[in-house]
């Protein structure tokens, strides 16, 4: 029996269209001889689609469209489509309204529905708030095969494999047990680095334990802060690769089950990516052009200021979008240096994007100006620097809206993590493109894209960091050295490591408790910035869930001569966040 696997581009709560996309695939299926079409998690509505389930119209709609795609259907195919119904016993039982379900539809017909066991609430998951898991374990017969349905999460709680258990059950287990011939998992599972390369561990695992073979078919594409990178695949029972679609783009792949082999036979693998940059290179390209596209713009603009970072979002955008639909505002201020300038220049150039030039110096004489009487008799400060900032911000902004283009913010994750950045300036957007990558990182990207020929200018790969909001500065003088950095908040923010632990692994007493405060007063900051594109496993968007009002902060201190974490009072002074040890 050929089975088809649908690696679908949904967009939330487009469901006709999304239905259109699945009917589409379900013919090339046919075509294909396929008798069996699989489709992602909720392929259906798209995911995740958050608070759109509150609405009943919406759920109705869903049920609607359903129905009427089980009729359009090729006749002799049976599709799994990923849906949302009704709990109907949730009035008497208690628990939630709504199921996680995939329907099985064949014949102009719905056949069967199934439950998803497992509902994660963890980092940008919230499955609970309105989901009720399903009780038994899932299966049904087509052609005497008898296959297996999990969904999603359904595969991640393999005590074996990890050690644990994160939940009372393994769906995987029970349908080993129920002695299934086939097991088909339906995700619609977030891209973070090196991800596809931890599914194939773990699902090499459960094939080989239970002498399953296991079809995974995942979703693709960007929707708000998340990208999902599709790579669905099949595994034999022995766990070996028998078929792999390709990352960050929609395909359909076809694999034979052997009936009496009872078991997978080999198809067509795609070719891995050769290194992490060339992978998030490829996701941050397919955040960037599905957010402009599902948000319905086809144009962006950005400021380019000659640095690293404006740079490679600049490029990004132009591969996402092409570089007719991208435009770079050069705004020069009395402390820009000439360099800023012609390297700004010679990226624009090397992309073939439109440029434009707004000195600000006028500007900012006026609002120097306007502010001389309340600001007699103090210094030169942040207040006056962040008002270059958001001077450019307000043009950027205004651009975009009379000409009806995306504005990109082209923060990375350690400026956003310390709080080096300008609320209302350099933080204003509708997308923040790199806000989940290091600076570190940043420039390894330069690099890797630079490896056939320059399009990033070399003086900016070269030169120091630097804000420009007063003569002579740099990065540096406000923040350790982004090698230094990077590792503290990979310690901090990824292994959630206090600072006694970053302390040990080598880093300076010192720089480790002002980084760990600068992390926290910056939670405000954080809070009213644009979405940014998901690549890590903790990232600043959906998944983080600080508070700003804390008065905790673990920093390095010694009582009776032990290391202990602790609490500090974090205020607001009015120019800027000051820590005081309670």
């Amino acid at each position: 029996m050929k089975i088809a696997i649908a690696q679908l581009n949904p967009i939330i709560g487009n469901l006709p269209g999304n239905a259109q996309k699945i009917l589409e695939a379900a013919l090339q299926a046919a075509s294909k001889g396929a008798r069996l079409l699989l489709t992602p998690e909720l392929s259906l509505c798209g995911y995740p689609p958050r608070d759109l389930l509150l609405d009943p119209s919406f759920v109705e709609a869903m049920d609607i469209t359903l129905q009427q795609l089980a009729r359009d259907l090729p006749p002799n195919l049976a599709v799994l489509v990923g849906t949302v119904v009704p709990n109907l016993k949730a009035h008497v039982t208690g628990g939630k309204t709504l199921f996680n379900s995939i329907a099985l539809l064949a014949g102009g017909e719905i056949k069967q529905i199934f439950h998803k066991r497992l509902l994660p609430t963890y980092d940008v998951f919230d499955e609970r708030r309105y989901f009720e898991p399903g009780s038994q374990a899932n299966h049904f017969t087509l052609d005497k095969i008898n296959i297996g349905i999990t969904i999603c999460e359904d595969l991640w709680n393999d005590e074996e494999f990890w050690g644990k258990r994160s939940y009372a059950i393994n769906p995987i287990a029970d349908l080993a047990n129920i002695g299934v011939d086939l097991i088909v998992n339906l995700s619609a599972s977030p891209y973070t680095v090196s991800k596809q390369k931890f599914r194939e561990t773990i699902l090499r695992h459960s094939a080989r334990r239970f002498q399953q073979p296991i079809i995974y078919a995942n979703q693709v594409g960007g929707n708000d802060d998340l990208i999902f990178d599709g790579y669905s695949f099949a595994l034999n029972r022995q766990g070996e690769m028998i078929c792999c679609a390709r990352g960050f783009e929609t395909d359909l792949l076809v694999v034979e089950f052997d009936e009496v082999q009872r078991d997978l036979q080999l198809g067509s693998v795609a070719p891995a990516y050769q290194s992490e940059d060339e992978e998030i290179w490829h996701a941050l390209v397919l955040g960037v052009r599905d957010y402009a596209r599902k948000c319905r713009f086809s144009k962006v603009v950005l400021g380019l200021s000659g640095g690293v970072d404006s740079a490679i979002v600049a490029a990004i955008a132009s591969d996402a979008l092409g570089k007719e639909n991208v435009f770079g505002v050069l705004m020069p201020s009395p402390y820009s240096s000439e360099h800023s300038i012609s390297d700004a220049l010679a990226l624009a150039e090397n992309l073939g994007i439109k440029t434009d030039i707004l000195p600000i110096g006028g500007l900012m004489q006026s609002f120097d100006q306007s502010l001389a009487e309340l600001f007699t008799g103090t210094e030169f400060g942040i207040a006056e620097e962040n008002l270059q900032s958001r001077i450019r911000g307000n043009l950027l902004m205004a651009i975009a809206n009379k000409f009806g283009y995306l504005l990109l913010s082209t923060g990375n994750k350690s400026e956003m993590a310390v709080g080096y950045c300008t609320l209302y300036g350099d933080m204003n957007g509708g997308l923040a493109v790199i806000a989940d990558v290091p600076k570190t990182r940043v420039y390894s990207l330069c690099h890797w894209l630079n490896r056939h020929s320059e399009i990033i200018p070399e003086n900016i790969l070269t030169k120091a960091p630097s804000a420009e909001l007063k003569p002579g500065q740099i990065d540096q003088d406000s923040l350790p050295p982004y090698e230094i950095l990077d590792d503290i908040l990979q310690h901090l923010i990824h292994n959630h490591q206090s600072a006694a632990q970053i302390i040990a692994a080598g880093h300076d007493a010192v720089v480790v408790d002002r980084v760990i405060q600068m992390v926290a007063r910056a939670e405000f900051k954080r809070r009213q910035a644009p979405p940014g594109l998901k690549i890590t496993d903790r990232a600043f968007g959906t998944g983080w869930r600080m508070p700003i009002a804390s008065n905790w902060v673990a920093v390095k201190n010694t009582y009776q001569n032990q290391t202990i974490p602790t609490p500090t009072l974090v205020y607001w002074d009015g120019q800027d966040a000051q820590t005081r040890i309670k």
